[in-house]
């Protein structure tokens, strides 16, 4: 769901287990102008084993018949009025994503800013959500530096995520093509460990995410880009 750049499906499709991918994103404009010029996914794009879908995450998903071993919501973040937040929510997790997995399926998510100051926004609250819907999920982060922050994700399944960091590192070198420059065992492992903070926030979170009872990502973006411009400006005018 999303990823219309191309880079989650161009990672899935270097397992060699993947039988077929099928990305959907809503925005074709995008879709278009990565798969023309963003180069280090041509390949994935060109993949026999990609079906590119242009439509609504949650609609496409509702008239499937078919049922994954994975479902990746690559998604953007919940903000008022845009186009994302109910796919956040637990009717969407319990009524469209989870009927549509394999009775082993994993469903993961991005979960938005997951820092000291950032992870009651709507980290916690995705986390707790999905509690409530599966029977074991996995919180876990990373820095990312281009948004400035630590990051979110949760993973979710009604099986238990049981794989040791040796037996993941075993299934990379078997099935991945290439070498990978980021992701090992250890490191995975030790992305689903949490500063006390952020811990204690999501085991205390109680918070559903509903279509009436919604959390959003408060950015700064906007007031950002404002104060550039009439700084710009004013310069130009001085």
């Amino acid at each position: 769901m999303g990823g219309g750049e191309g880079s989650a499906a161009r990672e899935a499709l270097r397992h060699r287990t993947v039988e077929s991918v099928v990305m959907c994103d809503i925005d074709e404009e995008v879709v278009g102008f990565c798969r023309a010029y963003l180069s280090v996914n041509r390949d994935a794009f060109a993949s026999d084993k990609l079906c590119l879908v242009i439509n609504d995450a949650r609609a496409e998903l509702e008239k499937s018949r078919e049922k994954f071993d994975v479902i990746v919501g690559d998604l953007a973040d919940p903000v008022e009025g845009g186009p994302c937040y109910q796919l956040y929510t637990k009717s969407f997790y319990e009524l469209v994503v989870k009927p549509k997995l394999h009775d082993r399926g994993i469903f993961v998510t991005q979960a938005g800013p997951a820092g000291v100051l950032t992870h009651k926004e709507v980290f916690s609250s995705i986390y707790n959500t999905l509690r409530h819907v599966f029977k074991h999920v996995k919180a876990y982060t990373a820095h990312v530096p281009s948004f400035a922050d630590t990051w979110g994700w949760v993973m979710a399944s009604d099986h238990p995520f049981t794989l040791t960091a040796q037996q993941i590192d075993e299934r990379i070198k078997d099935r991945i093509h290439g070498e990978l420059e980021y992701l090992s065992g250890d490191f995975l492992i030790s992305s689903t460990t949490l500063n006390k903070s952020v811990r204690l926030s999501l085991l205390n979170e109680t918070h559903v995410y509903t279509e009436d009872d919604a959390r959003f990502v408060h950015g700064h973006g906007i007031d950002g880009a404002l104060y550039l411009t009439e700084t710009t400006g004013t310069r130009a005018e001085q």
